[in-house]
């Protein structure tokens, strides 16, 4: 199998390669990506105003704090008001999820994140992933980058600049991927470090505080996102974050605005730079900080750094510089570091301007209601340019709307009738040459009535129970597991989990996919409900008898992690919480979950009167049928007749920056709960017109077969979907398919109650009739206008005889209806 990822993958016995955990992969990432190739072509995009949809992208920097030898250990670099205390005030929180890391450091790390906790300003909790082990090279102390970077977000002081997981939180007072942890960081499990707990490294140790202390700095925006070609000496930035917009030359230019790739860029990561934040300065002395810029470049400490020469004996501000001395301590992030972070937080003023824009590239008229969504890329000169407003202007009528970013909304339209839209961008030099759209033609989106007005619908699943209809969903304002029954007249909403109680129930947040399955007999069926928890990740069974609810974790809560070459099968400790999947038959019930840890599939089936029996479905090897690939971040199973079928993604292939680059559509399915009668086949896979199918499933029976629904997309633009397809279960090579065109880019979620398929298009929702033999524009219809800030799942549901759309619109659940 080709790969081009290959750090911390491991072969078998058999020589078959698998995936290492790389957790800011979720594919619900796909969904807040525009046109993720445009940046790479432009160097910065300019994302989205008035709309409150933002753009999201794996963060792969590395940023390293290295051993030095110097013995340092008589200075201890304090400040008494950072000191951590219990009656320090917190101003945010941080949770951290630890791998092997023995107990002596759990307690260094966690008196690090005090101190930032009372340094840090956010209302969202801040989640720290932190792995001990040997780092690949002995000098490397540690090493952090943020989980993702997002761009538009609501809160963006510049929206044209890419902001760490943790700072884009802080600003937008929103979890922005709770998926994802915000700060990645791994330790050298082999330096030698002063594990007695006494703050007083000796004069060959060093000091693990210390190191979180710099580390967590990064992770909270404290680093460049560029990179350097040893060879040519070219330079790039792609997406420039706030740290590299305060970053000058010489000449006063911004290290953002350099053209990239190029060697001038280059050029200026090897030559001074200073920091041009006025808080920065202010905290300096009214001196412009000097960066560490060496002559040669240093991949994880170039640029992200404070000057070595001008700051190691700086007191607690040499906190951020490249190289800790052995004994040294730090007891603080300095009064420098903290002035740098709180610049982050504002927009950086603008840089020089240098050329008359060049026309914005790639606009599209989107279909709305009573209202058009226009997108555009910026110019190809954007660097240079300095941008103030684009000047959009609906053709048909003359009006003009001005926007610092795409898309704009052009409301008050007439449903049925053709517009065109010209776009030009401004700067202080005067405004580009306008280029246009195609015709768009507005259209009636489906009409809503509400559901819940207190919850958003983050995920949802449904079933129907002793005759009546339920639904089991969460949110994303309580994070609480709801239940809802329809008793012929209206809705009855029961708390199930997320706030405590007896029986096993939780106070964690519950925020994770659902599913939900019944079986027995009408009117005593047995229901039973599947979803996970943020905190401890577990894989957690809720069991409800029409009276009353029994609770029970089904996986992730073992002592250690049950490894894929182990035949024996048991509970693990692993991550569970990504997706799962239910089916029920009289007497069995089956659940498939994703091992976030491992990268495979999962399976635990029960039978009456007996214990959870657990089986390894898929993941683990290249034989009989199976997949080394990383499976199941989406999933979806239903049974037809006896037989289950587990529909589920799997990526094959990474590029050099972690982004997917392959991937398939697989389906498992058997008669029976036999482990080894599975049977697996590709519904979908890499090819020279589309690389990557994947993204969300979709199932649902029609008769004697079942329908499945998927997206696909090229390589070029990795984790962009551009299409929808589907197939029945019994026929699996007959594909059809169609673009989404004028509707908007595809992602996730998708549902489909065998007839139509329903899937977020630019974040809004629209519909697909499969039943139509020719299948173009005309077959795909607007089902929601708004555009939501999270993906919206949708589930199909029959009430007294009438098919309905649950949903989201505008941050509440609403039924749905053409």
């Amino acid at each position: 199998m080709p790969l081009t990822l290959n750090h911390g993958c491991h072969t078998d016995s058999v020589g078959t390669m698998h995936f290492p955990r790389i957790k800011s992969l979720h594919l619900s990432l796909a969904t807040k990506l525009l046109v993720l190739s445009t940046l790479l072509l432009s160097g910065l995009g300019i994302p989205t105003a008035e709309a409150i949809s933002f753009r999201q992208v794996p963060a792969t920097n590395w940023v390293h704090v290295l051993a030095s030898d110097t013995d340092k250990s008589s200075a201890v670099r304090t400040n008494t008001a950072q000191l951590p205390s219990k009656n320090l005030e917190a101003v945010s929180k941080f949770d951290v999820t630890y791998n092997n890391f023995p107990d002596w450091a759990k307690k260094e790390v966690q008196e690090s994140l005090d101190i930032w906790a009372a340094n840090f300003r956010s209302s969202v909790a801040i989640t720290v992933e932190a792995t001990w082990e040997r780092s690949k090279s002995e000098s490397i102390l540690g090493s952090a980058r943020g989980g993702s970077y997002f761009s538009s977000f609501p809160g963006a002081p510049d929206p044209g600049l890419w902001y760490v997981s943790a700072l884009a939180n802080a600003l937008s007072g929103k979890d922005l991927d709770k998926n994802n942890p915000e700060i990645i960081i791994q330790v050298n499990s082999e330096a030698s470090w002063n594990s007695r707990g006494d703050d007083r490294p000796t004069r060959t140790e060093y000091d693990l505080k210390s190191v979180f202390l710099h580390e967590v700095g990064h992770g909270l925006g404290f680093s460049s996102n560029d990179s350097y070609e040893l060879v040519s000496g070219v330079g790039t930035l792609s997406m420039p974050t706030p740290f590299d917009a305060y970053l000058q030359t010489n000449d006063g230019k911004r290290l953002a605005d350099l053209p990239s790739p190029s060697k001038e860029l280059g050029t200026a990561l090897t030559s001074s730079l200073v920091w041009s934040g006025a808080l920065g300065v202010q905290a300096n002395g009214g001196v412009k900080p000097k960066m560490f810029t060496p002559q040669t470049y240093e991949a994880g400490s170039s640029t992200s750094h404070l000057d070595e020469s001008s700051f190691s004996n700086a007191g607690l501000d040499s906190v951020m510089t490249p190289r800790l001395d052995s004994g040294e301590v730090f007891a603080g992030p300095g009064p420098l570091m903290l002035a740098m972070m709180e610049d982050l937080r504002n927009k950086p003023p603008a840089g020089i301007t240098n050329d008359l824009p060049l026309s914005p590239r790639n606009p599209v008229a989107l279909v709305g209601d009573a209202s058009a969504l226009i997108t555009f890329d910026p110019p190809a000169n954007i660097r240079t340019s300095q941008i103030s407003e684009y000047i959009v202007k609906n053709i048909r009528t003359g009006v003009e709307k001005k926007s610092i970013s795409s898309p704009v909304v052009f409301s008050g339209l007439k449903n049925g009738t053709s517009y065109t839209f010209s776009v030009a961008a401004k700067n202080a030099l005067g405004v580009s040459v306008e280029t246009k759209t195609r015709a768009v033609v507005p259209q009636a989106s489906w009409k809503s009535v509400a559901f819940d007005d207190d919850s958003d619908g983050l995920n949802l699943a449904t079933a129907v129970f002793n005759g009546k209809p339920i639904v089991a969903y969460n949110d994303s304002k309580n994070a609480d597991l709801k239940l809802a029954i329809f008793d012929g007249k209206g809705w009855k909403k029961t708390i199930v989990d997320g706030e405590g109680g007896t029986a096993g129930r939780t106070t964690n947040e519950i925020s994770s996919a659902i599913s939900v399955c019944v079986n027995g007999v009408s009117p005593s069926q047995t229901m039973h409900i599947f979803y996970s928890d943020v905190t401890e990740k577990d894989l957690r069974y809720a069991k409800y008898d029409g009276k009353s609810f029994s609770f029970e974790i089904i996986d992730g809560n073992a002592s250690s992690v049950n490894k894929y070459e182990d035949p024996i099968r048991v509970r693990t400790s692993s991550d569970v919480s990504v997706s799962n999947a239910c089916v029920a038959t009289a007497s069995e019930i089956q659940v498939f979950y994703r091992d976030q840890t491992q990268g495979i599939t999962l399976g635990a089936v029960k039978s009456d009167g007996s214990s959870w029996r657990y089986e390894l479905v898929d993941g683990d090897r290249a034989t009989d049928g199976r997949s080394t690939g990383d499976v199941s971040f989406h999933m979806k199973a239903t049974l037809v007749g006896q037989t289950t079928y587990l529909v589920y993604d799997s990526v094959t292939v990474f590029d050099e920056k972690k982004n997917v680059s392959e991937g398939s559509v697989r389906m498992a399915s058997r008669t029976g709960i036999n482990p080894s009668d599975w049977q697996y086949i590709e519904l979908d896979k890499a090819s020279d017109k589309s690389s990557i199918a994947g993204y969300d499933i979709a199932i649902a029976n029609v008769g004697n077969t079942a329908l499945v629904a998927w997206l696909a997309g090229p390589s070029t633009t990795p984790g962009v979907a551009n299409e929808i397809r589907w197939a029945k279960v019994d026929s699996p090579k007959k594909i059809s398919r169609i673009v989404s065109g004028n509707f908007g880019q595809p992602g996730e979620h998708l549902s489909t109650n065998g007839k139509t398929i329903i899937y977020n298009c630019q974040e809004r929702l629209c519909a697909i009739n499969t039943e139509q033999k020719i299948l173009n524009q005309n077959s795909i219809r607007l089902v929601t206008s708004s555009q939501e800030l999270q993906p919206i799942d949708s589930v199909w549901l029959t009430i007294n005889k009438s098919l309905n759309l649950l949903a989201n619109k505008k941050g509440k659940m609403v039924l749905l209806k053409p």
